[in-house]
């Protein structure tokens, strides 16, 4: 869940439409970025892993949400030690998380946009 107070204290100095901006890039590249993903759990590809799930973790940053922003810490900390344990659920959860995250912020984008 967002931290909206977070949330809003992130963007303060932001024009509504470079939000939505924000908000649509991160929707353009969900699914390629979670068929990668998906692709280096599967593959144990941890260099590549290592790779996408930092980048993940950064974007997901921005949104102020605590949950899913520790599952992608986790999966970044485990990606750079090599860690098969419990690594395909860390996913799952990820991806849960993040699909959760998606419909919250169509939500404030609606807000925004209205």
């Amino acid at each position: 869940m967002i931290d909206r107070q977070r949330f809003n204290d992130n963007f303060q100095y932001f024009d509504k439409e470079i939000i939505i901006e924000i908000i649509d890039i991160f929707f353009s590249e969900y699914d390629e970025r979670f068929t990668k993903l998906e692709r280096n759990v599967l593959d144990r590809d941890f260099p590549q892993l290592k790779f996408n799930a930092h980048s993940l973790k950064g974007v997901i940053a921005n949104f102020m949400d605590p949950v899913t922003i520790d599952l992608s810490r986790r999966l970044d900390e485990a990606s750079k030690s090599k860690d098969e344990t419990g690594l395909d659920q860390l996913f799952d959860d990820l991806k849960k998380s993040t699909g959760k995250l998606m419909v919250e912020l169509q939500q404030i984008k609606q807000e925004l946009t209205s």
